[in-house]
């Protein structure tokens, strides 16, 4: 690490910060659910266990306990590629591939995040065949996991390969304000990608088979037409395949919209709690919260696409992250590497505004169907995921798109009397 600049020293900092905030709220965690372990929380005292509160704990401290271990390597990894040097010796490496202006980077760019998928596959062994399978979660097979990990590569590199090329030829060939280019470009990508994912790319992963139960059907369909909801179809997935855990979403938009259900959710749940708990999805559409959430995302994306337009013509930027030349496709990789640990502290913001939607839809769900049953049907599956009752608050804060089991079913109680 010869040769560092004041940037240096700031992005050090940066780096530091954010492992040292991720390793504090971890210990926050551990503490939390510790101290909590011993009795079940008096609103879920009916329904779930001691032994069942107790294996959610341990299964969350098993998960914070290894995501630390993960986080090291982040640090040897982000400091290695940019600091160490990596990142320029890959890219002298790849010069001898090609010379070309936007091949060479993207040749970069591709081995770079092979090597990284490679770094992180012990850690994803380890979480799926260790920890899930201790607690009784996993399913999979480990054919089947590295032929997900195959046809994931391929998917990405037909994928993602062409649209990495694109972008930076954007960059290479648009002048000053190419980042305005590699939005548009980027957004229609995003929404090519809804359209196309639920019929070409899942199928590729899960088999998805029309929702048989007519009885079950039926009451969908009424929902539906009473909340005047179209959809492509109801399905089941059989997540079982994979895992234990029983979830429910829709993918989609427009006409091409599906619900989804894992099957494992259809054994657990009875058929008027499937009906509840949809009813919160269609809550998620009737509130346009998926267009809201796309309109973030995509605002946040256009004014970091602006900063980086500025970042990657600053020599500064380069030498103190280690690069000696600048080139501005690998400018904006790094910038991608800069920019999450400076906005990790705005975290607890995107939670707020992802619990402020589940609370609404939430309500929606009480109006339009049996809060009862609602409730019933989320303490199951808080239940069968082991999801752990007493998170910390502050951690949870920082990590949870969803509002913690005590104050999520406070507010449909409170719907449920009104």
């Amino acid at each position: 690490m010869s040769g560092l600049t004041l940037f240096s020293y700031v992005f050090i900092a940066l780096v530091l910060f954010a492992a040292g905030l991720q390793h504090w709220l971890a210990n926050r965690q551990l503490k939390h659910i510790a101290a909590h372990r011993a009795e079940v929380p008096a609103a879920f005292a009916k329904d779930i266990s001691l032994a069942d509160h107790q294996k959610a704990a341990d299964y969350s401290t098993a998960r914070v306990t290894f995501s630390r271990w993960p986080l090291l390597v982040d640090i040897a990894w982000t400091l290695g590629l940019t600091l160490g040097g990596l990142l320029s010796w890959l890219h002298q490496l790849t010069s001898s591939w090609t010379n070309s202006a936007v091949w060479h980077p993207v040749a970069t760019i591709v081995l770079v995040m092979v090597i990284q998928g490679m770094i992180g596959l012990p850690a994803s062994l380890w979480k799926t065949f260790h920890i899930e399978e201790k607690f009784g979660f996993n399913r999979l097979t480990l054919k089947l996991f590295f032929l997900d990990g195959l046809k994931g590569l391929v998917i990405g590199g037909l994928i993602g390969v062409p649209f990495l090329a694109g972008a930076i030829w954007l960059l290479k060939t648009m002048g000053e304000f190419w980042w305005a280019y590699v939005w548009a470009m980027w957004l229609v990508f995003n929404l090519l990608m809804l359209a196309i994912y639920p019929t070409f790319i899942a199928p590729l992963f899960n088999k998805f088979v029309p929702l048989a139960d007519e009885s079950l059907k039926a009451r969908i369909d009424g929902l539906l037409h009473r909340c005047g909801f179209e959809s492509s179809g109801v399905f089941v997935m059989d997540g079982s395949k994979r895992s234990s855990h029983g979830n429910a979403y829709f993918t989609g938009f427009g006409r091409n919209k599906r619900i989804v259900f894992f099957d494992t959710l259809i054994e657990r749940l009875t058929p008027e709690e499937i009906e509840a708990v949809l009813a919160h999805e269609l809550g998620h559409f009737k509130h346009k919260h998926i267009v809201k959430r796309m309109v973030w995302m995509f605002s946040t994306a256009l004014v970091a696409l602006a900063v980086a337009g500025w970042a990657v013509t600053q020599p500064w930027f380069y030498q103190g992250l280690g690069f000696a030349q600048p080139d501005s496709a690998i400018g904006l990789f790094l910038f991608f590497i800069v920019a999450p640990l400076v906005l990790l502290p705005l975290a607890p913001l995107s939670s707020y505004y992802s619990r402020k939607h589940e609370f609404e839809a939430d309500a929606f769900a009480a109006a339009h169907a049996n809060a009862e049953d609602l409730i019933s049907g989320l303490v199951k599956l808080y239940r069968d995921n082991a999801n752990t009752l007493t998170p910390d608050p502050l951690h949870s804060a920082f990590y949870d798109s969803h509002p913690p089991a005590a104050l999520r079913i406070a507010a449909l109680q409170r719907a449920k009397s009104a």
